[in-house]
């Protein structure tokens, strides 16, 4: 029972993390592409100020939650669960990784920026992030996709 109960929990906290990558791809991508530059750095300045507050307790809940099911499957190390469960950890380090090493150092970079002083080629800012977003998008729903299988066929 704990072990389905600590299951739950990380797919709940997991689905938050892979809810952000599900909207890019329906329509936050297509947003911030549209604005040009000035509304642009408005709008990443607010989102990156609110999910640096936000959003990163949920990332160290994800890492904590995903570590504890591993552990807690490791009894069985050539299980189905194990074995996915072992894949969302290392999905999730890589989106962390990614996180730290490509797209906040852009975001600061941008939020160097005023409305009124950006450079030139502030749009490649914009690509770059969305390239390394890309990569993200993939380590973490091929994570909670793991998470999912490692539950719904935990006994095959």
């Amino acid at each position: 029972m704990i072990t389905s109960v600590i299951f739950l929990i990380t797919l709940l906290v997991y689905g938050i993390i892979a809810s952000q990558s599900f909207m890019y791809i329906l329509s936050l991508k297509e947003v911030q592409l549209k604005p040009e530059a000035a509304t642009y750095i408005e709008i990443r300045k607010l989102i990156d100020t609110s999910m640096r507050r936000n959003f990163r307790w949920v990332v160290y809940a994800a890492l904590l939650l995903t570590l504890v099911v591993v552990n807690v499957t490791l009894k069985n190390p050539g299980s189905l669960q194990f074995i996915m469960a072992v894949i969302a950890f290392i999905s999730l380090v890589a989106d962390t990784l990614l996180t730290l090493k490509g797209n906040l150092p852009i975001n600061d970079t941008i939020n160097s920026w005023s409305p009124d002083n950006y450079p030139a080629n502030w749009a490649d800012y914009r690509a770059k992030w969305f390239h390394i977003f890309q990569y993200r998008q993939i380590a973490n729903i091929t994570g909670f996709v793991c998470l999912l299988i490692g539950v719904l066929f935990k006994s095959v």
